[in-house]
């Protein structure tokens, strides 16, 4: 068990300090990349993502171990001994082997015979992962995270509400009719959570009916570029009217059939966005 009862000077963060992970650095400070220069901050979470929230010990290591990873803390092909990890963060065996599996799957680490547990380069990450966007969303990488995001849903989805304008089920068009009227209330109440819940939902809903499974698989990364888009709070950009009037007019073109119209709504939308009208008039100078 992970217990309160800590040495001052042992670097290792008490159960209540297990909701803060700093990303205060500039990208570009050097951050140092060992379990010794971790400290003081060694134990702290941040943000707890989708794939390891509520999941007690285990998800909270996966978290942590995570994003020590994913801001270089723990660099590329460094060991990660089961026992040392264990010790840091007064866990069971169990719930050590467990997270890094977890971490496995999302290609951060790999775990051979005679070689152990070892960080992967970034090349072998699994990148499309939502907590891996999120944890580079609030890293060092964050800016490089928001605008590759910006730019694939520049690509999805103009292409899937195209693709809704021919598969529209009445169900799920009163859904998305339901979702900008929940956008427009809350607008009107000023509150954001409420119509970044109700963006994302409908975003997804969008995705999902375009008919096409490859694009539905896909859904879990839109959903996660709204949520990391515009902060850790709204989960998207500033609510306004303008965003709302996009909304209902792809909401018009999808009950119309129209998929070029709700293509080219979508991408009005898009561009409301200002992370994706740094992105998307211009390309990058290589």
């Amino acid at each position: 068990m992970m217990t309160a009862a800590r040495s001052a000077d042992s670097g290792l963060a008490t159960p209540g300090e297990l909701d803060r992970y700093p990303y205060a650095e500039a990208p570009g400070t050097d951050r140092g990349t060992g379990w010794d220069t971790a400290e003081p901050d060694l134990g702290r979470v941040g943000r707890r993502t989708a794939g390891s929230r509520g999941r007690g010990l285990h998800g909270q290591l996966v978290q942590q171990l995570g994003q020590m990873i994913v801001s270089g803390d723990l660099g590329a092909d460094r060991p990660l001994v089961p026992e040392e990890i264990g010790q840091r963060f007064e866990v069971s065996r169990t719930v050590v082997r467990e997270s890094l599996r977890v971490l496995e799957a999302k290609g951060l680490v790999s775990a051979r015979p005679n070689v152990g547990t070892r960080v992967r380069p970034v090349s072998d990450w699994n990148l499309l992962d939502p907590d891996i966007i999120e944890w580079r969303a609030y890293g060092p990488q964050r800016d490089d995270q928001r605008r590759e995001l910006s730019e694939l849903r520049w690509t999805i989805e103009p292409l899937a509400a195209r693709l809704a304008a021919g598969h529209g089920r009445e169900d799920v068009q009163q859904r998305l009719t339901d979702m900008v009227e929940i956008m427009g209330h809350a607008l009107g109440q000023g509150d954001a959570l409420t119509f970044a819940r109700a963006d994302n939902e409908f975003h997804s809903l969008l995705i999902q009916v375009a008919g096409n499974r490859m694009l539905e698989h896909l859904s879990g990364i839109v959903s996660a570029a709204l949520h990391v888009s515009g902060g850790p709070v709204t989960g998207c950009e500033r609510p306004n009217e303008t965003s709302l009037a996009h909304h209902a007019r792809i909401v018009d073109a999808l009950a119309g059939g129209d998929g070029a119209a709700a293509e080219a709504a979508m991408r009005q939308l898009l561009t409301v966005h200002p992370e994706v009208e740094r992105v998307v008039p211009a390309p990058r100078e290589h």
